[in-house]
């Protein structure tokens, strides 16, 4: 998991990005948005004061995470390029805007974004976390989620093996925003037949 979480933030974020970095206007093309960079800041929370948003990260922890009910996360920021005004013959301006903030992202607890990374037990203690605790999962408005791992066959794939009487049969699961559908195709005393979840008898083809 914390592999996993690690390679989005440094690589496969960025990779993203990379593949849609450049906005155009359709009428006219010299007006556009360009990012030039992603990254995931620290740990931060938006605070209200006074109808005024401000981003606080001092002693942000998932521990005061957990007390207060709301989600230990980072914001993602962007380095971009863009044109504006102009008209006519007169040329567009190109400006260039760095750290701004699009969004916010929960950040894995042990992850390389988490304070709690590298401290030491003594720490870790102070900071009101247990030395032992892997991490490897997030809190989201205070409660702990872990993402789990789930092995299923291949969608839209013929799935060819022997059963335990070791008789050959193919297996293919389709699905769509509707439905869900297993097909099995069977060989019984030298005859193949269908079997689906939506009938309640084989069905001999060959």
């Amino acid at each position: 998991h914390l592999d996993s979480f690690n390679h989005l933030v440094d690589i496969e974020i960025k990779q993203i990005v990379k593949a849609n970095e450049k906005v155009t206007v359709d009428s006219d093309p010299n007006f556009y948005l360009k990012f030039l960079d992603v990254y995931v800041g620290e740990p931060s929370v938006e605070e209200e004061f006074h109808s005024e948003r401000t981003w606080s990260s001092d002693r942000f922890t998932p521990q005061e995470c957990r007390l207060r009910d709301i989600t230990y996360s980072a914001p993602i920021k962007v380095d971009v390029e863009y044109s504006y005004g102009g008209s006519g013959a007169q040329p567009k301006t190109r400006r260039k805007d760095y750290g701004v903030t699009v969004g916010l992202m929960p950040v894995m607890l042990r992850s390389k974004k988490c304070i709690l990374h590298g401290r030491t037990s003594e720490e870790l203690a102070r900071m009101g976390e247990c030395p032992l605790d892997p991490g490897g999962y997030f809190v989201v408005k205070g409660q702990e989620k872990v993402i789990l791992i789930q092995e299923q066959l291949s969608k839209n794939r013929i799935i060819v093996d022997r059963d335990a009487k070791g008789n050959v049969h193919s297996a293919v699961t389709s699905s769509t925003h509707e439905r869900k559908s297993k097909t099995h195709l069977v060989c019984k005393h030298g005859r193949f037949a269908v079997q689906h979840n939506t009938m309640s008898d084989d069905v001999p083809i060959v």
